[in-house]
């Protein structure tokens, strides 16, 4: 990553608008944010090569790829080294029905997101989990029954209002 540039208002409107639509021409964009499309180019440029834009990506709609089970576990961790943080990160980074890993303060380690074919794929992953070596002494599941919204866009410009 170079190095960390400041960012204005516009800058935060660009994130803002690329994260809801990555596939926005520079054009709209650059109306979107109120400049002209050149130098708009220049900015998204300039973001990209700072690296707060990682990367753009589809959303996909996996229910219409079939059904699906999203499941959160937390995880509590029977020895708390360095070490045993690392190895079990490590571990779980493989399993590709793990979409997400979260370190948590409170009364348990890891809070983890899969998405699996359904409840018996998810034991079974569990199960292999649970006779590897990877640290793991108890684990909580929270199925998921139904997700009334998911936000895949962060509020920019409430999280980081530009300084004046």
């Amino acid at each position: 990553m170079a190095a960390s540039i400041k960012l204005d208002r516009i800058d935060l409107r660009i994130l803002g608008q690329l994260q809801k639509n990555g596939r926005i021409t520079n054009v709209d964009l650059a109306s979107a944010v109120n400049l002209s499309p050149s130098p708009c180019l220049i900015r998204v440029k300039r973001l990209e090569q700072a690296g707060y834009i990682t990367g753009y990506a589809a959303e996909l709609d996996l229910a219409k790829l079939g059904d699906t089970l999203t499941v959160f576990t937390e995880i509590t961790l029977a020895n708390h080294l360095r070490q045993d943080f690392a190895r079990f990160e490590n571990a779980i980074a493989k399993v590709d029905e793990i979409i997400e890993c979260h370190l948590v303060s409170g009364g348990y380690d890891y809070l983890l997101k899969f998405v699996t074919r359904g409840v018996n794929h998810y034991q079974a992953l569990m199960e292999e989990l649970a006779e590897r070596s990877i640290g793991i002494e108890k684990y909580f599941s929270y199925i998921v029954l139904k997700s009334p919204f998911i936000k895949h866009h962060y509020p920019i410009e409430r999280l980081f209002p530009p300084e004046t």
